[in-house]
């Protein structure tokens, strides 16, 4: 049995849980989440906790109890606090741009590129060169900073390019005329 899964999920005041047989379903202050389950994973609401419980004891679904349960977790963070990435651009003449639903990057490309932003994630432009990506579901503002970074991924000789804040590039040597 895994020891992630065994551990409860604290319900927060204000955020709605329903359980059912496939999913469960996470309504709070910023969002409404529905978070499909893997076959063999039950989920029970008691005294504003949600615990995971496997159908039968089964190495085969063990390995998705912690699983489920991290997702469920995450679900009802979502909807509470929301995830934020940032990502800063590094580059001569690179920058970004936010015009309603879209933002437009220069790139050092010799076209402007338009990323659309999808509906349930937020893409804040605050200066041109730092973007906040922020939502209740972990795995689309994870998916839309990664898609922001692969415009221009960092440049490991030049140190240019799309990168998280805090990314860390290990600096290559470029050839010696020798």
């Amino acid at each position: 049995m895994s020891r992630i899964g065994k551990k409860p999920i604290p319900v927060p005041k204000g955020v709605t849980v329903q359980v059912a047989a496939d999913a469960v379903q996470v309504k709070g202050p910023k969002g409404e989440l529905r978070q499909a389950l893997p076959p063999g994973v039950l989920f029970a609401l008691a005294d504003g906790q949600l615990t995971a419980s496997l159908v039968r004891e089964d190495k085969a679904l063990g390995k998705f109890h912690g699983l489920a349960r991290t997702l469920v977790a995450n679900a009802i963070t979502g909807v509470t606090d929301g995830f934020k990435k940032e990502l800063d651009i590094v580059g001569v003449g690179y920058r970004a741009e936010q015009k309603g639903k879209q933002v437009v990057f220069a790139l050092g490309y010799s076209h402007p590129v338009v990323f659309d932003v999808p509906v349930d994630v937020d893409v804040i432009v605050s200066s041109q060169t730092h973007i906040t990506v922020t939502g209740a579901d972990r795995q689309k503002v994870g998916q839309v900073a990664a898609n922001i970074r692969r415009l221009r991924k960092p440049d490991p000789y030049k140190q240019k390019g799309v990168r998280y804040t805090g990314e860390v590039l290990k600096k290559k040597v470029g050839k010696t005329g020798a």
